[in-house]
């Protein structure tokens, strides 16, 4: 009989290289949320996936960032640099032939962790010129000296069968599963809930909108035959307020029917959602309210 193996993978990466985007395919359900706004992911949020003798446990991470506007871009970080140090092995994701400052900065915080590093290119199906891939590969482990190098297509779902096989090969063999067989994740559905609607949130505002917002769920209660969800949607300034509520309050109706078409999705059943919007004045420069809504776990 094969014994079990597990061990939790960090996935990590500079800000919208597709860390999100590749967790929800290997998981094969969406749990991340995904955007194509910079640091859509806040939380390390775990993806948890059992598959005969092996569980493989995810750590999505908030984009690593150099410049740090908001004290909260610092609470993500540090969120994601400690994933780095706690896991197994790492998947240092990277957008295809791109590799920048941004990129050359993650490379240089992974030089202290202990775990071994798989180099991911992500969005490979982007890759115009194929000739210059290997090129490119040898350049970075020339420089870096990864364990492996795989490149993938998060969106495709090309390559990423054999991402899933070469973390396999570094898994720790383990007496029992850390968690039970059929766990998704260590998250419960108030966090989910409120990262789908943030989602929703994120693709319909601006560029600076998004950083300012957060989702309490207030209430969730399940019934017979329907779920019943208040949230409140959090800004840090007034002029915020008027812009996520839209005029005669369109936009925030529109906001609330996306959200709750991917909610009753995730959670199987129907869904009343509503939606109201309260102002907490800078919030995410506030220590004491990052804190408050979770940023510090």
């Amino acid at each position: 009989m094969n014994k079990k193996k597990s061990g939790y993978i960090a996935v990590v990466g500079r800000p919208n290289v597709g860390k999100s985007t590749l967790l929800n395919r290997i998981l094969g359900e969406k749990l991340s949320i995904t955007s194509r706004k910079p640091q859509t992911t806040r939380h390390r949020v775990l993806g948890i996936k059992t598959k005969d003798n092996i569980q493989y446990i995810y750590a999505d991470t908030p984009g690593l960032h150099e410049k740090l506007p908001r004290k909260i871009n610092k609470y993500m970080n540090k969120a994601a640099i400690s994933a780095i140090h706690d896991v197994d092995l790492i998947l240092f994701v990277i957008d295809g032939l791109h590799f920048n400052d941004g990129d050359a900065w993650v490379a240089q915080k992974l030089e202290k962790a202990e775990a071994k590093i798989i180099l991911v290119i992500n969005k490979i199906d982007e890759v115009t010129d194929r000739d210059a891939l290997l090129p490119h590969i040898a350049k970075l482990n020339e420089k870096y000296g990864f364990k492996q190098v795989i490149s993938v297509s998060a969106m495709s779902g090309q390559n990423v069968d054999k991402l899933e096989s070469l973390i396999a090969q570094d898994l720790p063999e383990v007496e029992e599963f850390y968690f039970p067989t059929d766990a998704k994740t260590d998250r419960d559905a108030r966090f989910i809930a409120s990262e789908l609607i943030r989602e929703k949130l994120i693709r319909a505002l601006g560029q600076e909108l998004p950083y300012e917002t957060h989702v309490v769920i207030e209430r969730m209660e399940k019934q017979e035959k329907i779920t019943h969800i208040d949230a409140n949607i959090f800004v840090a300034r007034n002029s915020q307020k008027a812009i996520i509520i839209g005029q005669k309050g369109a936009r925030l109706k529109s906001i609330g029917t996306r959200a709750r078409e991917d909610l009753e999705k995730s959670l199987n059943t129907k869904i009343m959602l509503r939606l109201w919007v309260k102002v907490k004045d800078k919030w995410s420069d506030t220590d004491q309210l990052i804190q408050k809504f979770g940023y510090d776990k």
